[in-house]
């Protein structure tokens, strides 16, 4: 399929090729007899308006939405409220289709929206219970000012909402139109705040990885589990901080000049700086635990169901797997050729359309107590503030710190409730009623025990085990001998919506350390810079809130019928969480970078930092090469500039390629076709340009690798759905009975299945090709034809002759016809009906593809999943450059454009650029965006 390569045209000649473009695609429709609901008006009747005036209820002044040639706005107020009022309004404007189905999903109510199909879905969000949480937050946690604010966003919501209906809202609500009378409800301050949640079950750390470490109990030794989850290299990849530890309650940074400093973050410590890791030995879980081993096949019988659901869950930011998260880094002044700090941020997340982020400007005309926001940024729609981006005093991204903030927990369940220290607990339950689109209802009751909701109580895969517990009628007809709970810390009520606010207004180094002590759910790494002194300042901090563990290590899921394997411990007010005041930070180090790209924040262990944050981090891959660019350019050139740092986003470098490519060079291939393939490997520089036929080679030769020595080797639940194979019927027992082979298919979605490629897998990789005859290099012949392999430079052989063939049949014989941008294709789909809709309707709203380089684990984070394919799956879905000493030469883009509104001209204006690695000028300054300022609406409150 061609890439769509085409550049952005000038706007008029744009619109005018859209229309026409636009009346084609409706006489097709017409032809196919949709003619009766579609037309030009349907389209385009939710197009918002740019330019005028309009009256907006609530006001208390006018508010200026300034739009800029790519229709980002930037909005100027006199009152917090006002602009908080006026962004709710303009979110709605271009993005309420996203903003509706999102908060039909944190709630639980997609099949209020799109029928029956849903009904599941809902019924495992509801028990997760994000709404119920989110609302105790609202009512109990939040500030008043947050509060306000929240309310000014949702009435300028409503007030964009009222009198609109189907085709006035989005061609998506005209569509949904057509066969229900769905009627989009007012907006509420609890949906903002719910979308956190979403964030939070997105970014939630290693459940998949307990979840497939247990599963692979079934087929592989501890040995061979410990083979496939290896320990990080500290001695190779750097972690975020150096050297620092706890003491007297607080964290302190390494000893040395410019290493730290004396900034308090406002609160206080532990009243015992000699605390011990969060895990203090003994046994990791269920399979060190005696009671528990008569439920171990009921365990993976739980989670192989468990995972299947889980990849029926709409993941908004991204699919979990190794090599996924996010880039971010900041360079000191000193090394820059501003002579203040440069910081870049990429957050690696599912490719969608339109996508996740907003680009906007949230400016106070003058700065007063009522008024005091000056920022802008990536916003999310529907939600108020800004998530990442820079003020007129500092800047700040974000990455994934991936902290271990789920367990679960195997749950033995009675008639009458549930086993906890040698005794029975009621569970607690509510109802919960799912209202379908079309009429009809379904009834839920949702049970928990004290480590969590029962989320096994939601699959109807769930095999009976053991004896089949008896239940009343409103327990779920799917209860059984044993359930499996989640204890998360999200599902606790929590402040992460006022930290938004209070880094958007903050200052300084302490102002921003303060506000993030409310960064509570998810726990992610922050970066930071300033504009202050003669070279500005740079710092970290590591906020979340980070279960302390007394038994168990979090890896396996845990007997929920011990107490001792329950959250608890810590200090002043922080029980069953590491204080904020002993997370990790930084601030002006020596080396004068710092780097966050999901690696390990920092060592644990005797003498070190007291607690573990996690087992499970990235392994490294990208981080290492960021900090090895950074610097290299230093040592060349003494400095950095904002096109060095947007070079460096663009880092096509494969890790792994340069680590097998030598051994791949070496291997006497026999077959003059393959032959041919392998020379395509001689004197490639292991980067993957979207042009490189050798980068489809190495990635197609990983990929079988992988398979040859891993997949074919995992239970059933891990490997992608649809592979199957031929395996003993039984493992053990006389040889005379293991002569019976069965048909064994796996089970898991594309995005989760394993082995998925990433920078686990190349740690795995990396350590196991120093022993060329481990017996992961064993593979069983294929009939008369494909013979069996025993060391590691026969599977590689066999590895190069699938990958031949694999190639030659998507991409022809002729070798010099192959490219990587081919195989590794981007396409966007429209959420929900561009994913699950009728044909016409995912090829009106869906875009692409677009031919991309990079890959997995490489600085340009185009993520592709080994086990299902070479389709890209998460992408880099913003990336930005902020310049501290001119805000005005910062640079970004977006993965879409700012419409959610298929075919206006914003609607995908960014996505060329954004695969081309360009960046737009970013204005932040009132000159710059009276200057870049194409069209002007006003927004005037009621009387004016």
């Amino acid at each position: 399929m061609p890439a769509n390569e085409t550049a952005p045209s000038v706007k008029k000649k744009g619109r005018r090729a859209r229309l026409i473009v636009l009346v084609l695609v409706l006489a097709l429709f017409a032809g196919l007899g949709y003619g009766a609901y579609w037309s030009v008006d349907s389209v385009r009747a939710s197009f918002p308006q740019t330019t005028g005036s309009l009256k907006v209820p609530g006001l208390t002044g006018t508010v200026d939405v300034k739009r800029d040639a790519n229709g980002i706005p930037q909005l100027y107020a006199d009152s917090d409220e006002d602009l908080f009022r006026a962004q709710g309004f303009v979110h709605a404007q271009d993005r309420f289709w996203e903003m509706d189905v999102r908060r039909h999903m944190t709630s639980g109510r997609l099949s209020e929206m799109f029928g029956a199909g849903q009904v599941e879905t809902d019924a495992f969000l509801r028990t997760l219970g994000w709404r119920q949480v989110a609302q105790q937050e609202y009512d109990t946690k939040l500030s008043p000012e947050t509060k306000k604010y929240l309310q000014a966003y949702a009435d300028g919501v409503n007030a964009y909402l009222k009198g609109k209906s189907g085709k006035d809202l989005s061609v998506e609500h005209a569509a949904l139109k057509l066969s229900d009378s769905y009627q989009p409800e007012q907006w509420t301050p609890v949906d903002s705040v719910a979308w956190l949640k979403a964030m939070a079950w997105d970014l939630r750390g290693n459940m998949q990885d307990e979840i497939d470490r247990a599963l692979m109990t079934g087929k592989l030794s501890q040995t061979q589990i410990d083979d496939l989850y290896p320990p990080y290299p500290f001695d190779r990849n750097r972690p975020i901080v150096e050297g620092g530890t706890v003491k007297g309650g607080k964290y302190t940074p390494a000893a040395g000049p410019g290493s730290g400093s004396p900034v308090s973050s406002g609160g206080q410590g532990g009243a015992n700086g000699s605390q011990v890791s969060t895990q203090t030995g003994g046994e990791t879980g269920l399979a060190g635990n005696a009671t528990a081993q008569g439920a171990t096949v009921g365990l993976r019988t739980q989670l192989g169901a468990l995972a299947d659901t889980l990849d029926e869950i709409p993941a908004i930011l991204g699919p979990a797997g190794s090599g996924i998260g996010s880039n971010s880094w900041v360079v000191a002044g000193k090394y820059t050729t501003t002579g203040k700090p440069l910081l870049a941020n990429d957050p690696h997340l599912s490719p969608q359309l339109p996508s996740v982020w907003y680009q906007m400007g949230l400016h106070c005309r003058t700065a007063s107590a009522s008024c005091q926001y000056d920022v802008a940024g990536y916003t999310f729609s529907g939600m108020p503030g800004v998530v990442i981006g820079h003020n007129a005093d500092i800047a700040w991204g974000m990455t994934n710190l991936g902290a271990d903030v789920t367990d679960l927990y195997l749950e033995q369940v009675k008639p009458e409730g549930y086993v906890y220290d040698n005794k029975v607990l009621p569970f607690t339950t509510r109802e919960e009623v799912i209202k379908i689109a079309g009429g009809g209802e379904k009834k839920i009751t949702v049970r928990s025990t004290n480590n969590g909701p029962l989320i096994s109580d939601r699959s109807d895969e769930i095999a009976t085990v053991g004896a089949r517990a008896p239940v009343n009628s409103a327990a779920p007809d799917r209860g059984n001998g044993y359930g499996v709970s989640l204890r998360w810390t999200a599902l606790d009520p929590g402040k992460s919506m006022d930290a938004v606010f209070k880094i958007n207004r903050a200052k300084n180094f302490q102002d921003f350390r303060t506000a993030a002590r409310d960064f509570e759910v998810p726990s992610q790494n922050l970066i930071y810079a300033d504009n202050k002194g003669p070279n500005g300042n740079i710092g970290y901090q590591a906020p979340g809130r980070i279960p302390i563990r007394t038994t168990g290590d979090g890896k396996m899921p845990a007997p929920g019928w011990d107490s001792k394997y329950a959250w608890k411990g810590g200090k002043d007010g922080n029980a069953g969480y590491v204080p904020q005041d002993e997370m990790p930070w930084a601030y002006n180090p020596d080396r004068g970078f710092i780097v966050t790209a999901n690696q390990a924040v920092t060592e644990s262990g005797q003498g070190k930092y007291p607690y573990v944050l996690t087992t499970d981090w990235g392994y490294g891959a990208r981080s290492q090469r960021i900090n090895d660019l950074i610097e290299a350019k230093i040592k060349d050139s003494g400095k950095i500039s904002t096109d060095d740092m947007r070079t460096m986003q663009m880092d096509n470098s494969s890790e792994i390629a340069a680590l097998l490519t030598p051994m791949l060079a070496k291997i006497d291939v026999s077959d003059p076709d393959v032959r041919s393939a392998q020379k395509l490997l001689d004197g490639w520089n292991y980067t993957q340009e979207p042009d490189s036929a050798a980068a489809a080679y190495f990635n197609a030769v990983w990929r079988n690798i992988l398979k040859l020595a891993f997949g074919d080797k995992l239970p059933k639940e891990l490997r992608i759905e649809g592979s199957c194979m031929n395996v003993p019927e039984q493992t053990t027992g006389p040889a005379d009975d293991l002569a019976k082979m069965v048909r064994e298919c796996g089970e898991r979605g594309s995005d989760s299945a394993q082995p998925d490629g990433g920078d686990r897998w190349f740690e795995v990789v990396r350590r196991l090709v120093k022993d060329e005859n481990s017996a992961w290099w064993q593979s069983p012949a294929v009939g008369r034809t494909v013979a069996a392999t025993t060391t590691r430079d026969q599977l590689f052989a066999r590895a190069m002759k699938d990958a031949r063939w694999e190639l030659t049949a998507k991409l022809g014989k002729d070798q010099s016809t192959w490219s990587w941008g081919r195989m590794h294709q981007l396409m966007l789909k429209n959420q929900t009906i561009g994913t699950e809709g009728p044909g016409y309707l995912q090829w009106l709203l869906n875009r692409g593809p677009w031919n991309l380089g990079g890959g997995e684990a490489t600085v340009n984070a185009t993520g592709w999943n080994a086990s299902s394919g070479y389709g890209v799956t998460w992408v880099p879905s913003m990336r930005m450059v902020v310049n501290l000493a001119d805000f005005d030469k910062s640079r970004w883009i977006n993965l879409t454009g700012a419409s959610g509104h298929a075919y206006h001209d914003h609607y995908t204006d960014q996505t060329t650029l954004w695969a081309k690695g360009d960046l737009l000028d970013w204005p932040f300054g009132k000159e710059a965006v009276d200057k870049a300022t194409v069209d002007t609406l006003t927004l005037q409150p009621e009387g004016s």
